[in-house]
């Protein structure tokens, strides 16, 4: 198994620890310290030697950060992790805060004393990061002091070791370029935004850019690298040689240099020494390195990672082997959902149980690298929390009149999915029918969405919302997030949003998943993903318009759709999609049951 469903949390330990950190800030003549869920690559997925956050405080979401003060400590996180954080935190030894309501920065000001010193570790913080807070600072007159070392490192006895996972090479075939000719149009990226150099720390932007995967951390198939490339000259990669077969060194050595990560440092000095333009952005890159460069003499260009637009607008190789990998998944998907719907009324399947055999399903396939994420397996009030993980201490059974809500994703050689469907177990209620039906009509808006090349996610993020709202009702994350092949699962720059301003482009994957949350009762989520393209041109039309490919085939549980919610056009799209459903998935389909399942799931809707 890919998931692990011990609980990972216990906040017992939570008073302790932070009894120790407390103390060691107070030896290093400090009034706070900031712990923020990130490592010095400032990737989505850390290793656990760089799980502080939860070492500290027990809480395991994705995204959160702790402020620890001498008599006051808070978890802040986002909307999705509310519900979460107050069952893994001590409420005696920590506060929960919501991050975008009572932002961290904010919380600080006010906390703070004048003159305080507030550490933080530079490596673990972005440059934009870092020159927000130090504004926040200022203003209350407290000082943000930037450490040599972490202090928590200095309490944490037990800490793991850093992970040590074999790298390889990606096929140029599936790549559809090849590294060379991808450093080679970086190098001339780097050339336009008048810098010699660039630093990156994007684990999946190194991974994109030289061809190779890795298996540092869950989920996710990147090495932990730096690397530094140049507008004229070989590049660097720092990774640990221990990761590298003989095979995969010489296939690197072909392109760049390949140096041990004990370099990284002396290789900032170079640059500097050289008074090299070097090109960082400042959303991505930690402090500690821009610091460096700019103590040793380098000039910062300050613009965007610049292979984070080349990685999200994918050429026809990785568009073809992600269509094929969806194709695979979709097939899988049924088994499932058709295994699923003949034993969940039935009783004895948990959350533990279903999620375990969703992904014996994808594994048959014999192409299963990895899950893309830890499936969320939620049933009843647990599909009410968007990032649930389940666990063996808080499984639950599936039970009749309930809702349970899967969301999973496979990582395949050719690309990576993520899909997210809601099921009836029984029969739903008028108001779950209302509700799904809802989701379901945003989803489809944003599935025949046209709209003009400069479009955002802003933009469009109004239009799977606009049912919801119009009942007085809303969900509390984003509409879509992009998605990279065989690559991160959550990947930028491109976003569907009220907060992305980024113009969606032609090869794009994003995710499409609206969704509703009755606190404590059930949650509906509705996902496909779906690729940027060229719409054709329609009669009279003035200008060119962009659409969505939907990349996800598998059935949506009609059951739960209330068909006089829907117009003929979104009836229409239902039937259509089931067709091509049916058409599409059903050949790859083997097993007699979920075959007669399948024809039965795909049926037309239909009116009443």
């Amino acid at each position: 198994m890919f998931q692990d469903f011990e609980s990972r949390s216990d906040p017992s330990h939570g008073p302790e620890r932070l009894a120790k950190l407390r103390a060691e800030l107070a030896r290093r003549g400090l009034d706070g310290f900031l712990v923020p869920l990130a490592d010095e690559y400032q990737g989505e997925y850390i290793p656990p030697s760089a799980q502080r956050l939860a070492w500290l405080t027990g809480f395991t979401g994705s995204a959160g950060l702790c402020a620890v003060l001498a008599d006051r400590a808070a978890v802040f996180v986002d909307g999705r992790y509310t519900i979460q954080v107050r069952g893994q935190i001590d409420p005696a030894a920590f506060e929960a805060r919501h991050l975008v309501d009572d932002p961290v920065s904010g919380w600080l000001a006010a906390a703070l004393p004048k003159g305080a010193r507030l550490g933080v570790d530079p490596w673990l913080h972005t440059v934009a990061e870092l020159r927000r807070l130090e504004a926040a600072l200022a203003e209350a007159g407290a000082d943000l002091v930037r450490l040599a070392d972490n202090p928590l490192d200095a309490v944490w006895t037990d800490r793991p070791a850093p992970p040590l996972g074999a790298v390889s090479l990606h096929a140029d075939a599936l790549a559809g370029e090849t590294a060379g000719d991808k450093i080679a149009r970086i190098g001339k990226a780097i050339a336009a935004a008048r810098a010699d150099a660039a630093v990156l720390t994007s684990t999946d932007s190194i991974a994109w850019t030289f061809n190779i995967r890795g298996s540092d951390v869950a989920h996710t198939p990147v090495p932990l690298a730096f690397a530094i490339l140049r507008a004229d000259g070989r590049p660097q990669l720092f990774v640990d040689g221990r990761k590298l077969s003989n095979t995969v060194r010489a296939g690197l050595e072909a392109i760049g240099d390949v140096v041990e990560p004990a370099s990284f440092a002396g290789a900032l000095d170079g640059l500097g020494l050289s008074a090299a333009r070097v090109l960082v952005d400042p959303k991505a890159v930690a402090a500690a390195i821009a610091d460096r460069l700019i103590a040793s003499g380098a000039r910062l260009v300050e613009g965007d990672d610049p292979v984070v637009l080349p990685k999200a607008t994918k050429n026809a190789a990785e568009l073809s082997g992600t269509r094929t990998a969806h194709l695979r998944d979709g097939a899988a998907m049924v088994r499932f959902l058709a295994w699923l719907d003949a034993n969940a009324a039935e009783g004895g399947l948990d959350e533990v149980a279903v999620a375990r055999k969703l992904e014996e399903f994808r594994a048959a396939t014999g192409m299963l690298k990895e899950i893309s994420f830890d499936t969320i397996s939620a049933a009843g009030p647990h599909a009410a929390i968007p990032h649930y993980r389940v666990s063996t201490a808080s499984n639950l059974p599936l039970r009749r009149g309930e809702i349970f809500l899967i969301d999973s994703g496979a990582q395949y050689e050719d690309g990576t999915t993520d899909i997210t469907r809601t099921v009836i177990v029984g029969e739903p209620t008028a108001e779950m029918r209302d509700r799904y039906t809802r989701v379901l009509k945003g989803m489809i808006a944003i599935s025949m969405a046209r709209f003009p090349k400069g479009t955002t996610g802003a933009h469009l993020d109004v239009l799977a919302r606009q049912a919801l709202w119009s009942a007085g009702l809303d969900f509390d994350h984003g509409t879509g997030h992009g998605v990279g092949v065989y690559l991160s699962v959550h990947e930028g720059p491109q976003r569907i949003s009220k907060a992305s301003h980024v113009p969606l482009l032609p090869g794009m994957i994003l995710s499409n998943e609206p969704g509703y949350y009755k606190d404590g009762a059930w949650g509906i989520r509705i996902e496909n993903l779906v690729i940027v393209t060229e719409a054709a041109p329609l009669p009279g039309g003035e200008r060119p318009m962009m659409g969505f490919e939907t990349l996800t085939f598998a059935p949506i549980d009609t059951r739960l759709v209330e068909p006089s919610l829907m117009t003929d056009a979104e009836i229409g799209w239902l039937d259509a999609y089931h067709a091509e459903v049916a058409s599409r998935v059903g050949p790859l389909v083997e097993d007699a049951d979920a075959l007669a399942w399948l024809s039965e799931a795909t049926r037309p809707l239909g009116r009443p």
